[in-house]
């Protein structure tokens, strides 16, 4: 079988790299830097070699890297960002830090009609995020794409079969990045594109249940999409073993507890408990204003009900989450920097009662889940749900999370959603944050002194990049004066408009 091996160098887009593989047809395998041997590649009999992005520096002496001898293994190499610095580091060509002329974002980038380039050639606009980048390049390759601020946005050694990218082609916000990889996979490398992704709801019921059998599990059922996803296949593979708890939190949007609860309880198969713990999560978050704390505290929290639940239940040794690959990279698991802490990766406690936790779901992406719960024969109303952080308003309440700031919260987020709602096309994601930022205001002829609530509204198909959303102005216009005529609170609300990267889709 054909296969393509894409060596992990810490980067965030290191599993996205390889979906984007999947979905053009051919087969693709992570490994890590660490692992990445000349021989143990050779083994592995790959029609080519990806390297991925990364957040630390080539030159410095601490850096991941790989021997030059897995550049010259007689397949096709493409670097991207750190991978491509690297490759034109091996070869001999200079790399250093780009200065102010690093590039965050969607960037125009011109390119010269090449291998990689094929069809593609012109200007088109890339997604950057790099402050290093290729300073002088080696013998033997040529520069064929550039930026204003980049002479070397990518180059190629067409003799040796070496491919660079400064650019991420992997992201949606990269305009032909799809054309581009192709170009690699099949004009370059000679794939075919033989693989194919049908049958994994049943590949993976047969796993789970093959490792599990005998085993009993408490699953964390939020309501989401990712937890209802992970509970519909593993009620397939362990049927009454499995009991799912919903945890009220306290933290959940206006009327989300009841239309959870709506939802699950009856539903043929699965064992439904609802849990009330608000007071329990308020108390342990009060005074508690920092964010990772605050994701820490929740992750804990939700592990000590379901122990609890478990015990009532009779016992249980698994714990089933639905954690996905975005949540994993931003939580700096394995090779990647850490972002942020997911309270059900980075946030779980080291101790805990439970013999193992169960993520069936964490190398796929949302829109992976999404195809997975419709192959599940999920309703839409589920699978089509729009993301919900796990540890709630918590981390939308910025500063001390308190029940007077969530109610404000819960309202000013019920309007947004209700005036995008109208819309006839609707954003991949949408909520209201309450900033720790206080304004002048101005209430009949009196002054005042409130909150500052910020609306969010992003565009994607993977969650590990997205765009600001482009609502009408007459949308932001109601969803403001409902919130500040309804919530005397309020003083102001603005909009965000900053894409991930930089920023991350939640604010915390």
């Amino acid at each position: 079988m054909e296969k393509i091996l894409v060596i992990d160098f810490g980067g965030q887009y290191a599993l996205l790299i390889a979906r984007r593989v999947r979905e053009l047809g051919v087969y693709a395998e992570i490994m890590s830097w660490r692992n990445a041997a000349p021989e143990r590649i050779a083994e592995a009999h790959c029609s080519g070699l990806i390297l991925t992005g990364g957040p630390q520096s080539v030159p410095e002496p601490d850096s991941p890297r790989c021997a030059r001898e897995v550049l010259h293994l007689g397949v096709p190499v493409l670097g991207i960002c750190y991978g491509c610095q690297l490759m034109a580091w091996l070869e001999g060509g200079e790399v250093g830090s780009a200065g102010a002329a690093g590039e965050y974002g969607g960037v125009r980038l011109s390119a010269a009609d090449s291998e990689l380039f094929r069809g593609c050639a012109g200007e088109s606009e890339c997604w950057m995020s790099h402050t290093d980048r290729v300073l002088a390049l080696p013998e033997g390759f040529k520069a064929t794409a550039r930026t204003e601020k980049c002479p070397v946005a990518a180059m190629e050694n067409g003799a040796a079969r070496l491919y660079g990218l400064q650019f991420h082609p992997e992201v949606t916000h990269t305009e032909r990045g799809r054309e581009i990889l192709r170009n690699f996979l099949y004009d370059i490398c000679g794939c075919e594109g033989s693989w194919r992704m049908d049958g994994l709801a049943q590949r993976l019921i047969e796993r789970c249940r093959s490792e599990l059998a005998g085993k009993r599990a408490i699953c964390g059922l939020s309501g989401g999409v990712d937890s209802a996803v992970a509970a519909a296949l593993l009620e397939r593979a362990m049927g009454g073993r499995l009991h799912c708890v919903f945890v009220d939190h306290g933290l959940l949007r206006e009327g989300e507890a009841e239309l959870v609860e709506r939802a699950f309880r009856g539903r043929s198969g699965l064992n439904f408990v609802r849990v009330d713990a608000k007071e329990r999560f308020l108390g342990r978050l009060r005074g508690v204003a920092e964010p990772e704390m605050k994701r820490h505290i929740i992750g804990e929290e939700f592990v000590r009900v379901f122990e609890a639940e478990a015990k009532r239940l009779g016992g249980a040794e698994l714990l089933v989450q639905g954690t996905i690959y975005p949540d994993v990279v931003e939580s700096g698991t394995g090779e990647a920097a850490t972002i942020k802490s997911h309270h059900n990766v980075g946030g779980l406690p080291e101790r805990m009662d439970f013999e193992g936790v169960v993520e069936p779901l964490r190398e796929l992406f949302k829109d992976e889940v999404r195809a997975l719960g419709r192959e599940l024969g999920l309703p839409e109303e589920l699978v089509g749900r729009q993301p919900f952080p796990g540890p709630g308003l918590a981390v939308r309440v910025i500063g001390e999370v308190t029940e007077g700031r969530l109610r404000v919260l819960r309202r000013a987020d019920a309007i947004f959603r209700e005036e995008v709602e109208h819309l006839p096309e609707r954003p991949s994601q949408y909520f209201a944050v309450l900033t720790d930022t206080r304004s002048v205001g101005v209430r009949g002829d009196a002054r005042s002194w409130g909150e500052t609530v910020a609306l969010r509204a992003v565009t994607t198909d993977d969650f590990m990049t997205a765009d600001w959303s482009r609502l009408p102005l007459e949308a932001l216009a109601r969803a403001s004066e409902r919130i500040t005529g309804e919530l005397p609170e309020v003083s102001r609300v603005v909009y965000d408009i900053t894409s991930k990267p930089p920023a991350t889709v939640e604010w915390e």
